[in-house]
Parts: C-alpha cells; sequence; structure tokens
C-alpha cells in the first residue's frame, strides 16, 4: 500500500525518512523538519489510516508497516536512506534496518520498545476502537504522551493532539493495535549494522527509559541518549534537546 507523503529538501541531498507515532501523523515532525530539509531530502509519511494514508482491513504486522516504507521507497527510486522514528515509527524503523540492513545508513529510535510482554491492554485498545471510534481514546491516550508540566504550560498543544488521534480512521488505528499485540522485533536487533541513536524521554511512562536501554544494548552500533523534561513524544516537547540528537547523529 502507497502512503500518503511529503517529500522536501534539496534535490539529490542524502534522504532522511521519518516514522511517526501510533495516532499522529506527518506533523508530528514539524520541530525538526525545517532544520533537516537544509541539508537532507526529508521524506515524512503517514501509517496506513493515518492523515492522508488510506487504511486497508486489518490486522496489521509492523513487517506490512514496513513494507510500506520500501515500496514508497522503491517507487520514489531511493536505494539508500536514513530513517528516524518515534514509537510506532520507531518499530517500523528497527524492522527495516534488521531486514534490510544494506539500505539503511542511520538509524534514530526515539521513545519506543522492541516488544511488549503482554499484548492484552493492545487488544482491548483495539476493540475499543473498533466498537466506539478514536474520539473515545483521545484524551486518555495523548495524556500519557506528555509531562504533566508541558499540560499545564501549553494546553494547546495537548488539544492539537488530541484532534489528531480522534481523526485517524478507526480500522487503522485498531489495526495498528494489531501489530503492536504481536510484537517482538528482539530477535532483529543484533542485525541492525546502521550507527544507532536511541532516544527516551526520561519521565515517559509508555515506553520508559529502560525499555530504549535495552535496544541501545542489543543494537551492536547504538548510542543511548536519556532527554530530561520529556514523556512520550520527546521530539515535541523537548524537540531542541532531541534536534541536538538528529543534527550529530545525521552528520
Amino acid at each position: 500500500m502507497r502512503p500518503h507523503h511529503e517529500l522536501s529538501g534539496p534535490p539529490g541531498a542524502p534522504v532522511v525518512v521519518l516514522g511517526n507515532s501510533l495516532g499522529t501523523t506527518t506533523a508530528l515532525w514539524d520541530p525538526q523538519v525545517a532544520e533537516l530539509r537544509e541539508r537532507f531530502r526529508v521524506l515524512r509519511y503517514d501509517h496506513r489510516g493515518h492523515g492522508g494514508s488510506p487504511a486497508a482491513p486489518g490486522p496489521y504486522r509492523v513487517a506490512d508497516l514496513g513494507g510500506d516504507v520500501l515500496e514508497l521507497l522503491d517507487d520514489l527510486g531511493v536505494e539508500r536512506f536514513s530513517y528516524c522514528g518515534v514509537s510506532l515509527g520507531a518499530m517500523v524503523g528497527m524492522w527495516l534496518a534488521g531486514h534490510a540492513p544494506e539500505r539503511v545508513d542511520r538509524l534514530v529510535l526515539c521513545c519506543t520498545t522492541a516488544d511488549y510482554p503482554d499484548p492484552r491492554p493492545w487488544r482491548e485498545r483495539a476493540a475499543t476502537v473498533r466498537r466506539s471510534g478514536t474520539a473515545s481514546i483521545a484524551a486518555q491516550v495523548v495524556g500519557r504522551w506528555f509531562t504533566p508540566a508541558l499540560r499545564a504550560r501549553s494546553p494547546e498543544v495537548v488539544a492539537a493532539f488530541e484532534a489528531m488521534v480522534s481523526e485517524v480512521d478507526d480500522e487503522g488505528y485498531a489495526a495498528c493495535c494489531d501489530a503492536l499485540a504481536e510484537l517482538d522485533l528482539r530477535p532483529v536487533l543484533p542485525a541492525i549494522t546502521a550507527p544507532t541513536a536511541v532516544v527516551a524521554g526520561a519521565q515517559d511512562e509508555a515506553t520508559p527509559p529502560d525499555r530504549l536501554r535495552a535496544i541501545a544494548e542489543a543494537i551492536p552500533a547504538a548510542e543511548l541518549f536519556v532527554v530530561d523534561g520529556a514523556a512520550h513524544l520527546a521530539n515535541v516537547e523537548a524537540a531542541d534537546a532531541v534536534s541536538a540528537v538528529l543534527r550529530e547523529h545525521l552528520r
């Protein structure tokens, strides 16, 4: 399935692909994209059922979402690329770097995990969304994405992300939850050869720093960065700190 995508930056420059979290769109990377496209050809895309991408009937697997990215890159004539992902987007990045290591130059994994020991919460969330829609869970989900300080300081940011989640196609969102219920990328991590920056939000309750530490320890050429003052969407809440990691790592 060909995802909706946005391509910007100098033609002929090295390509950087930006992958989004579950429930968000290409707008997730707004804090970083202006700087990145000064030096790179930046490809942003939406997962199935998110933003401008159509939703196929579920269930999905992370391999399906990764296959969408490879198909898009093939259509665009891009052989080699770097990849930066947040949460679900980073899971896709791990799959890509493990299954097509010859194509991935550098990798950035933000606020993610390689597995979920208990699949039941994802199956329950998928059932809720299929029954009641994404709007029914938006406030609860987004409430975990930011620290209390951000929620108090910038309620408009929280409202914008709640609206974003509410607009995701119900089946597309639920089918991505199915993918998370089946997630186990631990076997592919040792096969990742790309230099990897692993970024954790110090206050992330959804994917705590210990989850990111385990990923960094399993990938041969990985370095862990723990960002203070950030929860699950560290690239939004601590934009300057995450941008600095990207600036150094993607040189």
